[in-house]
């Protein structure tokens, strides 16, 4: 028997939390996890880029990350019963890691750069806005429902990561960062 991807069950705007509570599509903790799926697609992007293979196995590790980060914000926490995968402190000093490695070799920044410069480092600018958002939804979530601190921390920390990766790839790519300088 084939699984059918449609299951009807949503068509009335609601969707099952894991635990089976039944939420509107709109909610905030839907829109957390979404947010997150979103950016998990944005990282593909980036990776599906013709980069280096140590930031393409870091990235893998991400989108693990943030399918874990997923299945969190996807359960009920008063009435899920499931095992769901738990981030590790490792995790984010995994991303601190790379980020320390990856800023060794960058020129210092001595003000902000526009996004841009190439296609590749553009995906990095944009999974980085996605990121910056997945983490306010669940900043603003956790205000109401119990989200884990290192969900939010990971969050955090990635979207520094995509920041320095991006300068990173400009600088491999020969791409020009262009400063912002402010209009006085």
């Amino acid at each position: 028997m084939t699984l059918k991807i449609y299951t009807k069950t949503g068509d009335k705007g609601e969707t099952s939390l894991i635990g089976g509570t039944r939420v509107p599509k709109h909610h905030i903790r839907i829109e957390s996890y979404g947010t997150v799926d979103e950016l998990n697609s944005h990282i593909g992007m980036i990776r599906d880029q013709d980069i280096d293979q140590h930031s393409k196995n870091i990235l893998i590790e991400i989108q693990d990350r943030l399918f874990t980060i997923g299945a969190s914000l996807a359960s009920d926490p008063e009435k899920s019963k499931m095992k769901i995968p738990d981030l590790k402190e490792e995790d984010v000093v995994l991303l601190e890691s790379e980020i320390d490695k990856m800023n060794e070799e960058l020129p210092e920044m001595k003000s902000f750069v526009l996004p841009g410069g190439h296609t590749t480092v553009s995906y990095c600018h944009i999974a980085r806005c996605v990121c910056r958002r997945a983490e306010r939804l669940t900043i603003h979530l956790s205000e109401n429902d119990f989200v884990a601190d290192l969900v939010i921390i990971y969050l955090n920390r990635l979207s520094d990561y995509l920041f320095v990766l991006s300068r990173k790839l400009s600088l491999d790519l020969n791409a020009l960062e262009i400063p912002w300088k402010p209009r006085m």
